[in-house]
C-alpha cells in the first residue's frame, strides 16, 4: 500500500455535524479500499488565495491514510459529488514518516533505509545564533 495525504476545503458555514459526516464518509471510501486512516488533522478555519463560489474562507482538513492506488479514484468520485467540499488534493507521500528526532542510533539502524537515505543530501549550513541579522559576524 502507498502513504497518501488528502486535503479537504470544506464550506465555512457548514455546521460542525455535517463536517464529521463528510470525514466519515470519506474515512469509510478509504477503508473499503482497503485501506487505512493513520492520522486526521483539523487546521479550522483559514483565508483561501481567491474566492471559490463566492466563499472567502474555508474549513482545513488533512487526512493522512495508506491505501492501494484503485482507491483513490473512488474517493476523489465521493468528494467530487459532495456539495460541502470546495476543494480536495490527494497526494501521494514519497517518504515514508519519519519518527522523532529523539530516538536511538539503535533504533534509527533498525529501520530499513528509505530510498532517499541511499541519495546524498546537500549539506546544510548551520548559523551560530551569534550571526543573525541583529549581530552581524566580523568580515575579515
Amino acid at each position: 500500500m502507498r502513504r497518501y495525504e488528502l486535503m479537504l476545503v470544506l464550506k465555512p458555514d457548514v455546521a460542525e455535524e455535517r463536517t464529521q459526516v463528510v470525514l466519515e464518509k470519506t474515512t469509510r471510501a478509504i477503508v473499503s479500499g482497503g485501506g487505512q486512516v493513520v492520522k486526521a488533522a483539523p487546521w479550522g478555519r483559514r483565508r483561501l488565495a481567491y474566492p471559490i463560489d463566492r466563499y472567502r474562507e474555508g474549513s482545513y482538513h488533512i487526512l493522512h491514510f495508506e491505501a492501494p492506488p484503485d482507491a483513490i479514484v473512488e474517493v476523489e468520485r465521493g468528494l467530487l459529488i459532495t456539495e460541502d467540499v470546495l476543494r480536495h488534493l490527494v497526494t501521494r507521500v514519497e517518504r515514508p514518516f519519519r519518527a522523532a528526532r529523539g530516538r536511538s542510533i539503535e533504533e534509527a539502524a533498525e529501520l530499513p533505509p528509505s530510498p532517499s537515505d541511499e541519495e546524498e543530501e546537500p549539506a546544510v549550513e548551520q548559523i551560530d545564533e551569534s550571526e543573525s541579522e541583529a549581530a552581524p559576524a566580523a568580515s575579515d
